[in-house]
């Protein structure tokens, strides 16, 4: 084919996903879709293969393929241009029930070219919690409807029944028909895009061109995975779910132009409901290989044919129906994603031509508190504390990690203003900022995360509700590399109202002032009523290289912006810091010492 050809039917694709994205952002109504980006759009080929992958969650983009298989094996004969299907079901595709996959045929002269497909978390999904979440679930059952595969829209009518049907069985069915609205349109969009571009260039070029991408992207990756050292490099994840401890263990083996990814060793399926299924494990870990080892390849069925996972069935990683998994994509999914990008970084930190694109691992624990009861105006409210998706950047080979600086697996992540969360719920911030201490210390420090605190405001019912769910607040998750260290932990703090509330500070700034009994909590859910507050605080990501080889003006650089305190800057990076300045001489017999020490440990 014509290389200009080409390149122009590539880059047209990426706009028509681009084009897709815009429109699902901006018809829902919803925050955590237009404001968190929990989303996705890509295109499939005509037998469901990855053609495009768009930006949003990349753990969903190898899902929504086999969502795509899923609904021709189940509807083959039965595919009409203008069709609409849904599919949630976790064991089918899907990663959890509240995100649901809306797939649409693309039809040229009544031949199937192409498919699109997007996802949304909806407003809610009739699970026992509103929301989704729901962590004391016993199993799928009371995590919400869910389907292996149903028509919506029939050649381009709305099927009313369906509809109907729904939309009767969650809450604020306003606001979840708002959700559906916002796919649908997001697919009639990539399919007017992608009908004119065959328009212009005709099908037989299209699909050729579609074909050599895939084509080229297998051979790119597989070039770069020979031009990696071959070994094996391990990493684990530990999840405290009520004092039950639970582990991802991954073993990385990279052979010639092939990656394995061996989840063997991992903890049986939990009766709580932070497992996730199989097809969930393989996005898991393709959504930090996406951007790490094809940040310049483009992301399609290519990619996907160099990388093996083996993951036992009846584990943590690939349960059984009907075990629970409404808290997977911030539980089991994200541990094998946090494991996947660890290993993927020691493979790179391995090699000699790649080894500037090492980084640390980044935002690993989402908190997911999702808030739901009467705002304001006395209207439902159900929705997400946004400041999950704002994240933390591990630690890079060249430089720290970006503060509050996103995650690994969605490039879009973001949270949403203060104001915009205290005009949707009955609440009002004490404070949002950066954490001191919680970026993992190294010779680059890994980004900072943050914390929060919230209290009641203007609400009809005195205050409302909120689900904590996620991996627990018991073990650091955002793992250093090459001897740096790992971020912080989460935590979570009810804090209840002294019982005379009238000389109380309104405006605490820290959690320490903030007056109450202070209860630490971390999986369930919890009122936020009356004079109560909840503090959050959130990882922050891994630190690269010794801790001791820092620059010691980076230290101070720290220091003066809030970033590190005092004790860290001592006792972690071994500076000396006199009337605002570095000590040279202090630190450099300081950091001797500090040395020798270890020494001394590790001769015992």
């Amino acid at each position: 084919m014509d290389p200009i050809t080409f390149s122009i039917i590539r880059h047209r694709l990426f706009r028509v996903v681009e084009e897709a994205v815009i429109t699902l952002k901006h018809v829902s109504g919803s925050a955590i879709t237009n404001e968190g980006h929990d989303l996705m759009v890509s295109l499939y080929r005509a037998d469901g293969s990855l053609l495009m992958g768009g930006v949003g969650f990349l753990h969903h983009l190898t899902s929504a393929a086999e969502a795509c298989k899923a609904i021709i094996r189940r509807f083959e004969g039965n595919i009409n241009e203008g069709d609409v299907y849904l599919l949630n079901d976790p064991y089918t595709a899907a990663l959890h029930t509240s995100d649901i996959y809306l797939i649409a045929p693309i039809h040229h002269e009544g031949v199937r070219v192409a498919w699109s497909a997007c996802f949304v978390h909806v407003y809610d999904i009739g699970a026992m919690n509103p929301g989704g979440f729901a962590p004391d679930a016993a199993d799928i059952f009371s995590e919400g409807f869910s389907s292996p595969g149903l028509k919506l829209v029939d050649r381009y009518e709305l099927r009313q029944d369906i509809w109907d049907t729904l939309l009767n069985m969650v809450r604020s069915p306003e606001m979840v028909a708002l959700d559906l609205r916002s796919m649908i349109a997001c697919n009639n969009v990539a399919r007017e895009r992608f009908l004119a571009l065959i328009g212009k260039y005709g099908v037989e070029t299209v699909d050729g061109a579609c074909r050599t991408l895939i084509e080229q992207s297998e051979m790119l990756l597989r070039q770069r995975l020979r031009e990696l050292p071959d070994g094996r490099w391990q990493s684990r994840q530990y999840l405290d779910v009520k004092g039950e401890i639970s582990k991802v263990v991954l073993t990385m083996t990279k052979e010639d132009d092939r990656l394995i990814f061996d989840f063997t060793g991992s903890s049986p399926q939990s009766r709580h409901s932070l497992n996730c299924t199989r097809w969930a494990s393989l996005g898991g870990l393709f959504a930090p290989l996406f951007p790490l080892l094809c940040y310049d390849i483009t992301w399609n069925e290519g990619v996907i044919r160099p990388i093996t996972m083996i993951a036992p069935e009846g584990s943590i990683v690939n349960c059984t129906r009907p075990a629970p998994v409404s808290v997977a994509t911030v539980g089991a999914i994200q541990s094998v994603n946090n494991a996947a990008c660890s290993t993927i970084g020691k493979m790179l930190a391995a090699s000699e031509k790649y080894a500037d694109e090492v980084t640390a691992v980044w935002h690993a624990n989402h908190f997911a508190i999702f808030m739901f009861g009467r705002n304001q105006k006395g209207g439902d409210a159900i929705g997400i504390l946004t400041e999950t998706f704002a994240g933390a950047g591990g630690a890079r080979s060249f430089g720290d990690g970006v503060d509050i600086g996103g995650e690994i697996p969605n490039p879009i992540s973001r949270m949403a203003n203060v104001e915009t969360m205290e005009a949707s719920f009955p609440i009002r911030y004490l404070f949002r900022r950066r954490m001191k201490d919680s970026g993992g210390p190294g010779r680059f420090r890994g980004g900072t995360g943050g914390e929060l605190a919230i209290v009641p405001h203007d609400s009809p019912d005195g205050g409302l509700h909120y689900v904590i769910s996620g991996k627990g607040s018991a073990f650091p998750m955002s793992d250093g590399i090459s001897g740096g260290m790992a971020g912080a932990l989460n935590d979570y703090v009810w804090v209840h109202a002294p019982g005379e509330t009238h000389n109380a500070d309104r405006f605490a700034q820290s959690l320490e002032t903030v007056p109450g009994e202070k209860q630490p909590i971390s999986w369930g859910v919890y009122p936020l009523q009356g004079e109560d507050a909840l503090y959050v605080r959130w990882n922050g990501g891994g630190g690269l290289g010794d801790p001791l080889e820092r620059e010691p003006d980076a230290v101070l650089r720290d220091l003066r912006e809030g970033t590190v305190s005092e004790a860290a800057g001592s006792e972690i990076y071994g500076v000396v810091v006199q009337s605002g300045a570095v000590d040279a001489l202090a630190t450099e017999r300081r950091r001797r010492e500090m040395r020798a020490a270890r020494l001394a440990v590790a001769a015992q």
